[in-house]
C-alpha cells in the first residue's frame, strides 16, 4: 500500500503513521498546510522520520490534493483532518469548510482518479450522537437517529451521509471509525484530551481539573490507529460505519486506575460534575463481527503504556508541559 493521510500530523494520524512503518511500509505520505512533527516526534526515531513524506496543500483544494495522490501513486487514503468541537463552535463557517468541504474534496479527489485509490477510510466521532438519555435502547446500535449536540457532530453525521451517496451513485465504498475518548502519548487537543493531560499531570505532580465527569468510553489511541490500518487494509463493499466502545467508565473509576499506576493522582486530579451530552453506551458487535480477532487495550495498561512513555521523554528533557497551560 501507499497511503496517504491527511490530519497525519495530530494524535491519531502520528499512531496510525507508527502502525504502517511497523507493518513494513516503506514511505507514508502526510498532506497538511503545515508540517508539524511535535506529536510524530513522540513516536518515531529520526530514521523513521525520513520515512514520512510531507505534501503542502489544503484538504479543500481539489487540484492539488488530485495532483498529490496522482503524482505519488497513492493507492490508499486515511483522512483524519479536522478541527475540533472548540474550534468549531469558535468559527462555525470555518469548522464547516475544514470537516466538511474538506471530507467531499477527499471523495471527488478518488472519484477522479478511479480506481487508481479504490476506498475511502475516514474519521468520523461519537459526537454524531445526542445526550444518552433520548436513547431507550442499550448499547447503542449505529442505525439509532443521530441527533448531535455540536456543530462538530452535526459536520461528521453530514460525513456520513455524503460517504453514502458516494457509494450509491458512483460506487466508492468507504468506512469510518466513531471514536470517543480517545488517550495515549500526543493527545493534547480536543475536548476529550482532558483525561491524557491529566496522566501527564499526575505524573509530573500537577493539578489538573477535568472539564467535564460522568460517564465515558476511553479508547487507547494505539488500538483506534490499528483499527484504522485494518480499515484501510480490507477491501470495502458499501460505506461502512463503526461504533468503538472499549473501556466503559465512570471518571471517579479512571481516577482509581489512574491512582493504582501514579500513586496520588486521585489528590492531584478533580473533576466537574457534569455529564458530556453524548451517548455513551454503544455497541460494537458489528465492529467484533468485522475483526474477531481484535481486542481492547485494558484501561489500567493503556494508562501504564502512556505513563511509561510520558516517564522515557521526560527523561529525555521532551515531555513538553504546553497542554496543561492550556
Amino acid at each position: 500500500m501507499r497511503v496517504l493521510l491527511t490530519g497525519g500530523y495530530g494524535c491519531i494520524g502520528s499512531w496510525i503513521v507508527r502502525k504502517l512503518l511497523d507493518r513494513g511500509h516503506e514511505s507514508v505520505w502526510i498532506y497538511d498546510l503545515h508540517q508539524d512533527l511535535s506529536r510524530i516526534r513522540l513516536l518515531l526515531s529520526p530514521a523513521e522520520l525520513e520515512r514520512v513524506k510531507h505534501i503542502e496543500g489544503d484538504v479543500t483544494d481539489l487540484d492539488n490534493l488530485t495532483d498529490a495522490l496522482s503524482v505519488h501513486e497513492i493507492t490508499h487514503i486515511i483522512h483524519l483532518a479536522a478541527l475540533q468541537v472548540p474550534f468549531c463552535r469558535a468559527e462555525p463557517i470555518r469548522g464547516g469548510h475544514v470537516n466538511v468541504l474538506g471530507t467531499l474534496t477527499v471523495f471527488e479527489a478518488v472519484k477522479r482518479l478511479w480506481p487508481q485509490i479504490g476506498q475511502v477510510v475516514y474519521a468520523s466521532s461519537v459526537a454524531v450522537y445526542g445526550p444518552q438519555e433520548l436513547y431507550p435502547e442499550r448499547p447503542l446500535p449505529e442505525e439509532v437517529p443521530l441527533m448531535p449536540g455540536t456543530l462538530y457532530g452535526g459536520y461528521k453525521v453530514c460525513n456520513e451521509l455524503n460517504a453514502r451517496v458516494y457509494w450509491l451513485d458512483d460506487g466508492i465504498p468507504s468506512a469510518t471509525l466513531r471514536p470517543w475518548t480517545v488517550y495515549g502519548v500526543g493527545r493534547d487537543r480536543g475536548l476529550t484530551s482532558a483525561p491524557t493531560k491529566a496522566i501527564k499531570a499526575a505524573l509530573v505532580g500537577r493539578p489538573y481539573h477535568l472539564p467535564y465527569g460522568g460517564w465515558q468510553c476511553m479508547q487507547y489511541v494505539e488500538d483506534v490507529a490499528e483499527l484504522f490500518v485494518r480499515l484501510a487494509e480490507t477491501p470495502l463493499q458499501a460505506a461502512e460505519v463503526f461504533n468503538l466502545r472499549g473501556s466503559l467508565v465512570h471518571v471517579d473509576e479512571f481516577l482509581s486506575c489512574l491512582a493504582s499506576v501514579v500513586p496520588g493522582a486521585d489528590r492531584l486530579v478533580s473533576y466537574e460534575d457534569v455529564q458530556l451530552g453524548i451517548a455513551y453506551d454503544l455497541s460494537d458487535e458489528k465492529l467484533r463481527t468485522a475483526f474477531p480477532d481484535f481486542t481492547y487495550t485494558p484501561l489500567r495498561t493503556g494508562i501504564e503504556r502512556t505513563v511509561q512513555r510520558f516517564r522515557e521523554l521526560q527523561a529525555q528533557g521532551q515531555l513538553s508541559l504546553e497542554d496543561l497551560e492550556s
